[in-house]
């Protein structure tokens, strides 16, 4: 089987060949081994990042799943109109910049500035005041040389041919995250009134975007509907009430189409499993991280819920992946085909994000168990 039938099939809920494979390097190791600074990649698109992702999945070989395009359609992009990008302060460590626009002449400076670091991903919104910057610049200089990237249907279009029989590319049309930082906690506690109303927002929403998406000429192989850290800012109660209802319209409206659904969302999730799994008709979820980070056993989801959906994890990304040997990322995969892989419905992969210093050999040996070992 090529990446892509082996993904397909096991979403289908089918046996392949063997255990697909699919580490989580959607950012740092792919920027890692273009050998460039990373505000290269992240502020200046050289390469863009999708194609570092997918350079980097030929490169080691493994069943990518890419949930990362970030399709954006000109009705959905009003509010960055007039915007431009500043370059504040230039350092050996790290480029930060701030968006400007004038109105009646005079510039309007963001809240907030962005930070690009050399040899990490970039901290967007942040205080100028924690960086030693004022909140209106002294200085400031245009950002020259930045590459054009094609977010919009070509550019997917672009994207997943380029990934080809390497496996497959999605699309996020909802958020299962509703609530993302302190700020959105406290408007929902003051606006308790509000809460139907964005609720409905939310579905409606989500269907004009689904709509959009299912006319584009080139479909996307998954709809993902997921959001880091689902219940990190959010309670269960919240979820149900503010996104879970865009959620599970989209995967209805997705299964009536024929298409796959994802969930990726970091952190606590064993909830979040059991209400997807006894709900909705979702199709795969990840990265069902273990403690601390998490709450997820692999044995115990698979035995409960793993006949309802595709299981994706769960390789811990520091002491496994970072920090151990070829040997322990051996021993811990085969420990999770072990626990999830009978009857199929499940991806070998791991946690939340692996780190930039993450070791080649532990990746490949990752990606080599799943084809020796996890081979049916």
């Amino acid at each position: 089987m090529t990446s892509r039938e082996r993904l397909q099939c096991v979403l289908r809920g089918g046996i392949p060949d063997c255990v697909p494979v699919c580490p989580d390097i959607s950012n740092m190791v792919p920027v890692r081994r273009t050998g460039k600074p990373f505000w290269d990649i992240y502020l200046y698109n050289d390469p863009p990042l999708m194609d570092a992702y997918v350079d980097a999945a030929r490169h080691y070989g493994f069943d990518a799943f890419m949930d990362l395009f970030p399709l954006t359609f000109p009705e959905e992009a009003v509010g960055a109109a007039g915007w431009e990008r500043f370059i504040v302060r230039r350092t050996e460590s790290a480029i930060t910049t701030q968006l400007c626009r004038k109105e009646a002449g005079k510039r309007t400076w963001s809240p907030t500035v962005d930070v690009f670091p050399v040899a990490d991903p970039p901290t967007y919104g942040v205080d100028p005041a924690k960086v030693d910057l004022p909140p209106v610049p002294e200085r400031f200089e245009p950002v020259e040389g930045v590459r054009p990237f094609d977010t919009g249907p070509a550019g997917f279009q672009r994207i997943k041919r380029r990934l080809g029989d390497q496996g497959l590319v999605g699309v996020y049309v909802t958020y299962s995250a509703a609530l993302g930082n302190p700020d959105m906690i406290y408007h929902y506690l003051d606006n308790p009134d509000q809460h139907e109303k964005w609720a409905r927002e939310r579905v409606e929403a989500a269907e004009e975007r689904f709509a959009r998406v299912m006319a584009m000429d080139e479909k996307p192989d998954i709809i993902c509907v997921g959001g880091s850290g689902t219940l990190v800012f959010q309670t269960m109660e919240i979820f149900r009430q503010l996104a879970f209802p865009a959620v599970k319209r989209i995967i209805d409206l997705a299964t009536e189409a024929g298409l796959p659904t994802h969930i990726h969302s970091c952190g606590p999730e064993r909830e979040l499993v059991r209400v997807m799994a006894e709900e909705t008709n979702l199709t795969v979820i990840d990265p069902l991280e273990t403690p601390p980070m998490g709450d997820c056993d692999l044995a115990e989801l698979k035995r409960l819920w793993g006949r309802n959906l595709t299981l994706k994890g769960n390789l811990h990304t520091t002491e496994v992946m970072l920090m151990g040997s070829p040997e322990d990322v051996a021993r811990a995969s085969r420990k999770a085909i072990d626990d999830a892989a009978e009857g199929g419905r499940f991806i070998l992969s791991t946690g939340d994000q692996c780190g930039r210093d993450t070791p080649d050999a532990n990746l490949e040996a990752m990606i080599e168990t799943a084809r020796t070992y996890g081979r049916t």
